[in-house]
């Protein structure tokens, strides 16, 4: 499943994939339900606080990451595609510039491919995150994995 409505170029993008065994359903929950998402979301060690998640096309996302040493990063984000349970896409407005989409496919009944794919305006603004943000990506996936054990019944 390959979602192309950010259009760009391989050298502006860079992509995260893992393969979890739980279902689509569950896992788009613990992206989307912000009591679960909030317990995941970013690197390990790093905590969060939501001001607002308004799932829904042209609704915000705006939230304090803190990190264990370096401080609290301000983010906020906008929504641009929900496609339930498949897909959710935004831009940030906060630095650094992206846009991101999740896809979720499912593979077997407790079994989902995601898709993490980050969009660059530019291959300068890409290579600035590459360096860090995959094994970051990674961190954050083995975060929601834990996240999704918490929640499966």
């Amino acid at each position: 499943m390959k979602h192309t409505f950010f259009q760009t170029t391989p050298e502006c993008e860079i992509n995260s994939s893992r393969i979890v065994d739980f279902p689509q359903a569950l896992v788009y929950r613990a992206w989307t339900d912000p009591s679960h998402l909030k317990n995941w979301w970013g690197p390990k060690g790093f905590t969060n606080t939501f001001h607002e998640f308004d799932l829904r096309e042209g609704g915000h996302w705006r939230f304090t990451m803190h990190a264990p040493e370096k401080g609290n990063f301000e983010n906020h984000c906008e929504f641009v595609k929900i496609d339930a349970p498949n897909l959710i896409a935004w831009k940030r407005h906060s630095q650094p510039l992206f846009k991101v989409a999740a896809s979720f496919e499912p593979l077997a009944s407790h079994q989902t491919r995601i898709v993490f794919r980050m969009v660059f305006d530019s291959p300068e603004a890409c290579n600035k995150l590459k360096g860090f943000v995959v094994d970051k990506n990674e961190e954050n996936f083995d975060r929601l994995e834990t996240e999704l054990a918490k929640m499966n019944p």
